[in-house]
């Protein structure tokens, strides 16, 4: 790279943009905690009691139309932070994510929704991604959904994963575009984004020299997989293969 770009070497890499990085014999770490230590003093959360889980079950978060309004440019500067911070913390995506869906008209309401995950954060400042030595190149992923968890328009939200010999490499947690009628197409439209993604992992994989033909695809949802695995769509879940766009091979 040198007779090409105009660079130089400065040492092993151990700080990038918040991002920290430890490399030892075993393998590498990632993980951000000087930036939350950084986030929590400025939004003044440094002495808060830590809270052991980002976001609490029984909750669900709404619009909110008759609650106390609260500052945009503070609600979305701690939604901006929260979201770089999901580069090393996988954790708090699907929290951060529900919790972002309200930053035209914030309310206390979510303000404490998201003060909740600052708190998860200060108990939990050391967590990060561990990537071994030597782990494979075994391609996994996994797959879930929230039947209806949006209050504002009763969309599903769809959550995936995918391992790179047992080493975490991608996750997302959005939004669908359609409204799932039942629990099996919210599971089915999940698992098709993530074939997606699995599918566009293996190109790149090809390129580097590395060809995987079966790649799991787990999925806790008995009746997504049996669609997914019937070639004949029958007239209950034929619209399910039409909005999902997407054929599941398993």
């Amino acid at each position: 790279m040198k007779s090409e770009f105009e660079m130089s070497m400065m040492g092993e890499l151990t700080f990038f943009l918040g991002l920290q990085v430890k490399q030892t014999t075993e393998g590498i770490f990632l993980n951000q905690s000087k930036y939350v230590s950084d986030i929590l003093e400025k939004y003044k959360l440094s002495d808060s009691s830590p809270m052991k889980t980002p976001m609490s079950t029984g909750s669900k978060l709404h619009a909110d139309p008759e609650g106390k309004p609260v500052e945009c440019k503070l609600y979305r500067g701690m939604i901006g932070s929260l979201l770089y911070l999901t580069t090393s913390r996988p954790d708090i995506m699907f929290a951060t994510c529900i919790c972002a869906r309200f930053q035209a008209n914030p309310k206390e309401s979510h303000l404490y929704a998201v003060k909740r995950i600052f708190r998860y954060l200060k108990g939990t400042k050391n967590l990060g991604l561990w990537y071994p030595e030597n782990s494979g190149f075994d391609l996994m992923a996994y797959t879930d959904s929230n039947y209806g968890g949006c209050k504002l328009d009763r969309k599903s939200t769809s959550g995936s994963c995918q391992f790179l010999g047992g080493k975490l490499v991608s996750w997302t947690s959005k939004k669908q575009n359609c409204v799932s009628t039942s629990t099996a197409e919210a599971e089915y439209v999940a698992a098709a984004s993530c074939c997606s993604q699995v599918l566009w992992m293996r190109t790149q994989l090809r390129d580097y020299g590395f060809d995987i033909e079966k790649i799991p695809i787990l999925c806790d949802s008995k009746s997504a997989i049996a669609v997914s695995a019937n070639p004949v769509q029958l007239s209950k879940t034929k619209h399910i293969d039409i909005r999902a766009s997407v054929i599941l091979i398993t």
